[in-house]
């Protein structure tokens, strides 16, 4: 049995009355599992599990969704076709890599949060509908129900937003922010929309802007073990 934290072993007599209806379930069925958590016998145990140690001696069974054939399998990591992956996305974010990269993109966001809070900075809400601005892209636009034939615009980045701010006294800003682009998609984030760490800081230089980002960024690549450290100095890119 498999949920958020990960797969449990349950074992059922074949002479136990709920044994008929797991024997016709289907993978991916849905159920809620009633019975008691006892230690494997000696030689059974599966240390690759977090609970190969353990497992669920079945007492009763309730089919809370009955799943049909599966479009495509969640065990496993073969390439499906990206059609068949995002109409069935609810089955693709199961799998296992799928799933482990959601769980790491809300701890890099949570890191970042945290970070970017001890190193001062606030974190502020910039609206989503606005007016449309000359960018880089061309805007999404969002009808006005009270005023036909006008639109508001999805923004392209909060950058208007944040300077507002900055002018309004406020030092250091920061946002996880969501931007609209209409445009092709790019290597490194997905047509349409994608966010980002937005950030803007008063009265400073090029090297206190270095200062914040290259911590930050150091900090993200070290604590999650990825593969490639940043260099430590930013100036030494431009160089």
């Amino acid at each position: 049995m498999r949920d958020h934290y990960g797969i449990t072993q349950c074992v059922i007599e074949n002479k136990n009355k709920y044994f008929p209806v797991l024997e016709k379930s289907k993978p991916e069925t849905v159920l809620k599992i009633s019975g008691k958590v006892v230690k494997r016998s000696s030689g059974t145990e599966n240390l690759d599990l977090k609970t190969g140690k353990i497992e669920i001696a079945i007492e009763s069974i309730q089919i809370l969704s009955d799943a049909n054939e599966l479009p495509m399998p969640v065990f496993g990591e073969q390439d499906y076709p990206e059609e068949t992956r995002l109409k069935y996305r609810f089955l693709d974010l199961r799998r296992d890599e799928m799933h482990k990269n959601i769980i790491l993109r809300s701890n890099v966001i949570s890191f970042i949060r945290s970070e970017m809070l001890n190193l001062g900075f606030l974190e502020y809400q910039t609206p989503i509908l606005t007016s449309s601005s000359p960018e880089g892209a061309r805007d999404f636009l969002v009808p006005s129900r009270l005023n036909p034939g006008k639109f508001y615009a999805l923004p392209q980045a909060p950058q208007q937003f944040k300077q507002l701010i900055m002018v309004s006294g406020f030092d250091k800003y920061f946002q996880i922010a969501p931007c609209f682009r209409d445009e092709d998609a790019r290597a490194d984030r997905s047509p349409g929309e994608f966010y980002q760490l937005d950030l803007e800081m008063s009265f400073v230089e090029q090297e206190d802007v270095f200062k914040v980002v290259e911590k930050l960024m150091v900090n993200l690549f070290k604590n999650f073990k990825f593969n490639i450290i940043p260099d430590k100095n930013f100036s030494n890119i431009l160089n």
